[in-house]
């Protein structure tokens, strides 16, 4: 076990105490940022995440090549996206009942160790020159199948382990986390590629699924009961579904993300066919696009975690629902790496300014006990539609080309953001 992950924990008050914190804002911009690093089960959860997002970056960036260069076609990219995504459509809404009825820690500790026993499939497969296709495909249903119990649980664990006074800059942490990954991982990922080939990114993926195991298992909570619940799965989804559309804050930003996955996020699938086709480049410059994205969404992610105590997170969100349009649209006619590499910044943190801040909007607004199942319909609508567009993308690709394709996806998207700002001025005004 990393010196890191060895926490204290008897000092500091459990997750189940934290209501009872008073509220304290720190002077310095840096304790700022971080404050949600008081709680030391959260601080578990941080250093967990940190590892093995790093490794879930770095098989994502070498997957997504691999299947290029096995077929060299953009339309399988998209395959794969979308098989990921089937089970999102028919199981995440179950997955958020399931997140309010037993305990998340033991849930996250479940879809966590299958989806290492996943990655250690796909590296086996890959070392012994097994590997197809469809055999990537298969291992992608089964991730998107733990994903869809995983998803809702993670994003509502998130109170457990932090006082509500302090859930904004713990979302705000876990996109900086994510994202701290997504600018490192992918350069790492087309470097070892490179040199030794993709199933050493894999076999990394696998491993680094221990340290966050690791911290949920060291984690300490007060022994709460769960309340039986006398409904039926159901009954609980609808009810869920029902909160949701009544509630027009939470409708509307829920909305708007599935929009922006649909239409804005194609051209995430399509950078290892960018890099090679319109950019000329190999899985290096692969690595260098995915990594300029993330060290984007990374600003993004501290910014929103260092204004967490300040009032405007309404008039930021509009800011990046603008941002990431615009950015990607001048990405699309961009040949010099350099500057491909420079948009990608702006436009990883317009993306991550949208999803962060809905994010933590629609949490501050949700009661505990519906929380898992409305962040079930937060992940359907985000995470639901993102492998639909991805297999449009890829179709598009293949027909009228990659610049193309993720131009008119930044024209869609650009058209929503100015129809939501004319139609949704109540969301400007939300703090």
């Amino acid at each position: 076990m990393s010196k890191a992950l060895q926490i204290k924990t008897s000092t500091l008050p459990s997750a189940d105490q934290v209501d009872d914190l008073p509220p304290s804002i720190p002077r310095s911009r840096i304790r700022q940022t971080f404050t949600a690093l008081q709680y030391p089960n959260y601080r578990l959860w941080f250093v967990g995440q940190l590892v093995s997002l790093f490794g879930t970056w770095m098989q994502s960036t070498a997957q997504g090549f691999l299947v290029f260069e096995l077929t060299n076609s953009a339309t399988y990219l998209g395959y794969v996206s979308f098989a990921a995504g089937v089970p999102t459509w028919l199981l995440t809404l179950f997955g958020g009942v399931v997140a309010d009825r037993i305990h998340r820690r033991n849930l996250l500790i479940i879809t966590q160790t299958f989806m290492m026993l996943l990655a250690f499939t796909l590296a086996f497969l890959t070392f012994s020159r097994l590997v197809q296709p469809w055999h990537v495909i298969v291992l992608a249903l089964l991730l998107g199948t733990a994903n869809a119990f995983d998803a809702p649980a993670r994003q509502a664990f998130v109170r457990e382990m932090v006082g509500r006074e302090h859930l904004t800059n713990a979302i705000a942490l876990n996109s900086a986390l994510f994202n701290s990954a997504t600018a490192v991982g992918p350069a790492v990922a087309g470097l070892t590629y490179a040199l030794v080939g993709p199933a050493w990114c894999f076999t990394i993926n696998g491993i680094s699924f221990l340290a966050v195991i690791s911290a949920l298992l060291m984690m300490r909570f007060e022994h709460r009961p769960r309340v039986v619940q006398k409904s039926s799965a159901i009954q609980d989804i609808k009810s869920g579904f029902i909160y949701t559309v009544s509630h027009p804050t939470i409708r509307v930003l829920i909305a708007g993300l599935g929009i922006l996955s649909l239409f804005g996020l194609g051209f995430i699938t399509l950078m290892p066919a960018w890099a090679v086709n319109v950019l000329g480049g190999d899985v290096r410059t692969n690595g260098l696009l995915q990594s300029a994205r993330g060290l984007g969404a990374l600003l993004g992610a501290l910014m929103i975690a260092s204004f967490g105590a300040y009032h405007f997170r309404g008039k930021l969100l509009t800011v990046g629902s603008f941002v990431f349009p615009s950015l990607l649209l001048l990405y699309t006619f961009s040949r010099w790496l350099p500057l491909s590499l420079v948009l990608l910044v702006g436009v990883g943190w317009g993306f991550m300014i949208l999803v962060n801040l809905s994010n933590s909007l629609v949490q501050t607004q949700v009661p505990d006990e519906l929380r898992g199942r409305v962040m079930s319909i937060f992940t359907l609508s985000f995470f639901g539609l993102f492998p639909l567009g991805s297999l449009i993308a890829g179709a598009l690709a293949d027909i009228i080309g990659e610049p193309i394709t993720v131009l008119i996806g930044a024209i869609i998207i650009l058209g929503f953001s100015g129809l939501g700002w004319w139609c949704f001025p109540q969301i400007r005004k939300l703090a």
